[in-house]
Order: C-alpha cells, then structure tokens, then sequence
C-alpha cells in the first residue's frame, strides 16, 4: 500500500476523468490522484519527435523504443498475414 497510514480510513472522489483520495480524518492533507483515464501518451508529434532525438542519446531510452518496435512491427505482421486468409 505504499505510504499510506495505517488504520485511516480513505475517501475516493472523481472529478471529471480524474480519481482522488483523501484522508477521512486528515484534512491537512491534501487529496492525490489515484487514477482515472489515462491521458495520451503524445498529445503532438513534436513531443514523439523530442523522444526520438533523447533516445539518440540515451541507450535505456533506445532500448526501450526498439522493444516497441518490434511489438509494433510483430502485430502489423499479424494482421497483415490475417487479412490474406
């Protein structure tokens, strides 16, 4: 469970696609997000562009993306051989 207190009982509030939680008993402390939907993982292309360039750079970044790759790669495969049955 992370940092939570023990014994303190949490309230969960959704704000739009937002999910929070907060202390019964603590209002000193502020609520946090514990989930919601997911927002995109690029909003513009410029931000895959800058990925890609860091990624030059950065070994972890590049293996990383290589192992999308090939997952992306693997499934257009997949349904290109489903589409020639």
């Amino acid at each position: 469970m992370g940092n939570l207190l023990p014994g303190e009982e949490l309230i969960y509030e959704r704000v739009d696609d937002t999910v929070y939680a907060r202390y019964v008993n603590k209002p000193e402390i502020p609520r946090w997000v514990v989930g919601g939907k997911p927002k995109p993982l690029f909003s513009q292309h410029s931000e895959f562009l800058e990925l890609l360039k860091v990624a030059e750079r950065t070994p972890a970044l590049q293996k990383a993306l290589d192992k999308v790759a090939l997952i992306w790669y693997t499934i257009k495969d997949d349904e290109r051989s489903k589409q020639n049955f």
